[in-house]
């Protein structure tokens, strides 16, 4: 280690895009059968940014990276690792999305990578950019969240296309020699017995691309709705208690409580579980929907720029997504 001192990973900044188009519940009720009623009962969700045809996520990404790296007073070539969550890349398999934002951000010859974990993906993210700081082979990543989930999302199906809408978060994860700093501590698993529960069927090498496959709408996220609730609510209840318990740290310690925003239901029900006082609870669902790997760096954004996160905050994030995968994370937030 550098000076014979510990190295530790503190989040150092946050930034975050979210495109000018909106879908409200009323455009929705002209495009399938449903109502505003029955989304915002069921969901919490109101409205929902949309990016425009020519706008990628790679170009999402890079306007949230842009405000994190400046937040964290850092230059483009300061950033020596990439890492994008997204299962909504700019190209099927390749090139990465990361090295299309390291390309557009100005970044050469750095290491650059996507993370395919659905709305898990940042925290994943987080994960592996604290084990780069930690090893002492990184200084400053730049973890970001981007989906442009309406490329993915079938229209016609009501029960998916009133959940989800576009967006991007970074942040800028560097290293300290302040303990009070550090992320504390990362919980992230997985269990694929549960593929089928939240899954884009094609393209793939399972069905690759194909008249018949675009004809089938396979190319469409699809979605067990009532059983991924239910698995959800189990499973992150239990994983947040666990990650507590492990580091005896009490929910009234925990400023900001920031949980994936897929539905207003699943964070009532594990806040409720939690004992999470509403003030302590992040939502942002009713105004973005489900913006998967995005959803909670763009939350995080949101209490920053309303001058609510404070440096030395601690934060619990909580999130599950397709895979299916989950993890949590606590952590203070260590920018000015």
């Amino acid at each position: 280690m550098t000076d014979n001192k510990l190295q530790y990973a503190s989040m150092r900044s946050i930034g975050a895009y979210i495109p000018e188009k909106i879908l409200t519940n009323a455009d929705f009720e002209k495009m399938v059968d449903t109502s505003d009623e029955w989304i915002v009962k069921r969901t919490g969700i109101k409205e929902r940014h949309i990016a425009k045809d020519n706008e990628y996520t790679s170009d999402m990404a890079v306007k949230a990276s842009e405000i994190a790296i400046q937040r964290a007073g850092l230059e483009n070539s300061d950033i020596d690792l990439v890492i994008c969550a997204t299962v909504t890349p700019d190209y099927f398999n390749m090139p990465s999305t990361a090295c299309i934002i390291s390309a557009k951000l100005g970044i050469k010859n750095v290491q650059a990578f996507d993370v395919s974990a659905a709305c898990s993906g940042f925290v994943y993210g987080l994960s592996i950019a604290k084990a780069f700081i930690e090893s002492g082979m990184k200084k400053n990543v730049l973890v970001i969240g981007a989906e442009k989930f309406s490329s993915i999302v079938d229209y016609s199906d009501r029960s998916t296309c009133i959940l989800f809408g576009d967006g991007a978060g970074a942040a800028v994860i560097s290293v300290t020699d302040d303990k009070n700093e550090a992320i504390i501590d990362i919980h992230a698993s997985a269990d694929g017995s549960y593929a089928d529960f939240l899954m884009t069927p094609a393209p793939g090498s399972v069905n690759p691309a194909s008249c018949e496959v675009i004809e089938q709408g396979l190319q469409y996220v699809k979605m067990k709705g009532n059983e991924t609730f239910k698995l959800a609510v189990k499973t992150l209840t239990k994983d947040v208690k666990e990650i507590l318990k492990k580091n005896k740290i009490a929910v009234e310690d925990i400023d900001f409580f920031v949980p994936h925003q897929a539905n207003y239901r699943i964070i009532k029900a594990v806040g409720d579980s939690l004992k999470m006082s509403p003030e302590q609870t992040v939502k942002t669902v009713h105004k973005y929907g489900n913006t998967s790997a995005a959803s909670i760096p763009m939350a995080i954004n949101d209490i920053y720029e309303e001058g609510k996160l404070k440096y030395g905050d601690t934060m619990l994030l909580d999130t599950f997504g397709g895979g299916l995968t989950w993890a949590s994370a606590i952590l203070p937030f260590a920018g000015k």
